[in-house]
């Protein structure tokens, strides 16, 4: 059985495209089923190959990325989207996030950089370049916590989870912290998911972020043996 990642290449350069192209076909867990020069050829290769991935730039024709990525996440939902991009200025991140987004990796990175965030992307994870982190753990963190109506109906025991998913950590590490099973962190995601009306971890850990979750340090959590 064929267990490789369909990934959609998605950018506007042709020289960047082709090089990435090269770079991830060296990896046989990746499949490249399609590239793209435009944000509308992203949406529909993404659709017409069932990717699993698709990474993409921001400033294309026809369509922009930011608008790409809206499309997506109403045409494909099950596709995760990897922006790869020489932005890093605020609106960039904070629009492609807010637009569905589940990770943002800059193209100065490294290539295991890359690797990884493909991987982590594809597993359901978020994740951020280095310094766009930094930046986007600082802005959440600088905004007070709210408890809209969505939040005062998680138990405490999902407020714990919560807190634990949106300091990034997977189901694996959160079932450490908290002494229960992985099954049981993924029964009160479902719920948390479902309380929270989103459709997956990234935007979820937005939310969570956004109303004051998972901003205290690694020391507020208490130790577990």
């Amino acid at each position: 059985m064929d267990a490789r990642l369909r990934i959609v290449v998605a950018d506007d350069h042709p020289l960047f495209r082709k090089g990435m192209v090269t770079m991830l076909s060296t990896e046989p867990s990746f499949e490249i089923v399609a590239e793209a020069a435009t944000g509308a050829e992203a949406v529909a290769g993404a659709i017409a190959t069932s990717a699993d991935v698709v990474l993409m730039d921001l400033q294309m024709p026809e369509m922009g990325g930011v608008t790409a990525i809206r499309e997506l996440r109403q045409k494909a939902p099950g596709v995760h989207i990897l922006v790869v991009t020489l932005f890093d200025d605020d609106d960039s991140v904070f629009l492609s996030l807010r637009a569905g987004a589940h990770g943002y990796v800059l193209k100065d990175a490294r290539e295991e950089e890359f690797l990884r965030a493909i991987k982590a992307v594809a597993a359901g994870e978020a994740i951020f370049s280095p310094t766009i982190a930094a930046r986007v753990l600082a802005w959440f963190g600088s905004r007070k916590r709210e408890d809209p109506g969505e939040f005062s109906e998680l138990t405490n025991r999902e407020r714990e989870i919560l807190d634990e998913l949106a300091r990034g950590f997977g189901n694996a590490m959160i079932a450490r912290h908290l002494s229960i099973s992985t099954k049981t962190v993924a029964n009160h995601l479902s719920n948390i998911f479902a309380k929270l009306q989103v459709n997956d971890r990234g935007a979820a850990i937005i939310r969570a972020r956004e109303a004051g979750f998972g901003t205290g340090s690694a020391d507020d959590r208490p130790a577990r043996t």
